[in-house]
């Protein structure tokens, strides 16, 4: 990912942090046919030496497990808020931009073993169901229901590299008070930049 030094997010708790909250990613891997992408959870799993590990799984009935072999290099893809920055927010005149906050990790794949799958699946459901009023847990499932598990195949990516970008209008910071109070107007997806940037700025 091409990222210019401005953007360049190095701070490792704040990636981090940034993978936990937005772990719907993209699994990125070469087939025969040319490249393949699955929208999916990844989890980040840290381990005690600094190293980091995405789990996930995928459906029996997506052809691109078919195509992870152990020791395969895969790129991964998470996405934060996004939004559009018009010029006009600007003091001088310039040219219209997006602020975004993206994650690419590179790393190795390999198939999990059925145990640390169930392994996986437990830590995934447990992470989202801690806020339910009625949380789901898999202990508790029946046989009959968690014989779903048979149509997927979970699978480990040890990381090699992760780069972030961050645009958030670094170099515009004289500017900074009107386009955070625009994108707050526009609510969504333009409101979560704005708190993006005020995060920055105070960090």
């Amino acid at each position: 990912m091409y990222i210019p030094d401005k953007y360049r997010q190095e701070d490792p708790g704040a990636i981090r942090a940034f993978l936990e909250q937005n772990a719907f990613g993209i699994l990125v891997s070469e087939s025969p046919e040319g490249p393949l992408a699955t929208h999916l959870p990844l989890e980040l799993v840290a381990g005690p030496d600094g190293s980091w590990a995405l789990e996930g799984h995928l459906a029996k009935a997506n052809p691109h497990w078919q195509h992870l072999r152990d020791g395969q290099p895969v790129l991964c893809i998470f996405n934060g808020p996004h939004a559009y920055v018009s010029s006009s927010w600007y003091r001088e005149e310039e040219v219209p931009t997006w602020n975004y906050q993206a994650v690419h990790l590179r790393g190795t794949c390999r198939r999990q073993s059925d145990e640390e799958l169930m392994a996986s699946l437990h830590r995934l459901v447990d992470k989202y169901e801690q806020d339910s009023d009625e949380p789901v847990s898999l202990h508790n499932l029946s046989p009959a229901t968690l014989r779903q598990v048979r149509g997927i195949v979970g699978f480990r990516i040890e990381a090699v590299a992760v780069a972030a970008a961050y645009k958030l209008s670094q170099g515009r910071e004289a500017d900074h008070a009107r386009i955070t109070t625009e994108l707050e107007k526009r609510g969504g997806l333009s409101a979560q930049v704005a708190r993006a940037m005020h995060a920055q700025k105070d960090s």
